[in-house]
């Protein structure tokens, strides 16, 4: 088995440099970019399993190159900010971050928060459908709803229309597909997005839940998929399926 690749882009390199450090002792390979600059192109020609990324960065900030990112792969992003306002860490988590730590922070806790992301990821996350009958496939899902998902892709099929995913948005959805019709409170999202019982807020289930509305949104007119109900949670809006 090949070790998993990290890419660290970090400015501080003191700072990298013990980050790699940590990372290889837990058997990782690391590769440290000290800005912005050439960071998506790393990215597209190595295809790393996981990149911790700094806000801050010269030449181009952790931000926009997120955002660039997620247009052509859903690496587990680890975000890293001193900024420690619940707004920037929201405006991470929405940019497409699978989570986020903020500074100065402890070296053994990324490593944990590495460990914890990298379990997350889709082909570790099958379950069986809690619907007596139902046909499912590898992930647990009705095989015949038009909605389908592909986990060695981290991706959605919707009438054909595939939907590139993060891995907390394919956890979304594939929690509220195994129950299509059933209303999820944000706690039963949170357990499952979030398996190591940390302490999230509710804003952050609604972050993640509105960049996936956004995604399998289509020009069609059809209603949104993922259905709020008051004070009780998401349900999966079968009828919208149609």
């Amino acid at each position: 088995m090949h070790a998993k690749q990290i890419l660290v882009v970090e400015d501080e390199q003191r700072v990298a440099e013990l980050l790699r450090d940590y990372l290889h002792r837990e058997g990782y390979q690391v590769h440290c970019l000290f800005s912005g600059s050439g960071v998506i192109d790393w990215v597209k020609q190595h295809q790393p399993d996981l990149i911790l990324l700094d806000q801050m960065l010269p030449e181009r900030d952790g931000l926009s190159l997120l955002q660039e990112m997620r247009t052509f792969t859903p690496v587990p992003v680890l975000m890293a900010t001193a900024r420690t306002e619940e707004i920037d860490r929201l405006l991470g988590l929405e940019s497409g971050a699978d989570d986020y730590i903020c500074k100065p922070y402890s070296f053994r806790e990324v490593v944990a928060r590495v460990k914890a992301v990298l379990r997350r990821q889709p082909g570790k996350m099958a379950e069986t459908s809690s619907e007596a009958g139902a046909e499912t496939d590898s992930t647990g899902t009705n095989s015949k709803l038009p909605l389908q998902l592909d986990e060695g892709r981290c991706c959605a099929k919707l009438h054909d229309r595939e939907v590139l995913l993060t891995v907390i948005e394919f956890r979304l959805l594939q929690a509220l597909l195994q129950r299509p019709g059933q209303i999820l409170t944000r706690e039963q999202l949170m357990n499952r997005i979030y398996p190591d019982s940390r302490i999230v807020s509710d804003r952050t289930i609604d972050s993640h839940i509105r960049k996936l509305r956004a995604k399998l949104a289509d020009e069609g007119g059809r209603p949104s998929l993922i259905r709020s109900v008051y004070s009780a949670g998401y349900q999966l809006d079968l009828n919208a399926l149609d």
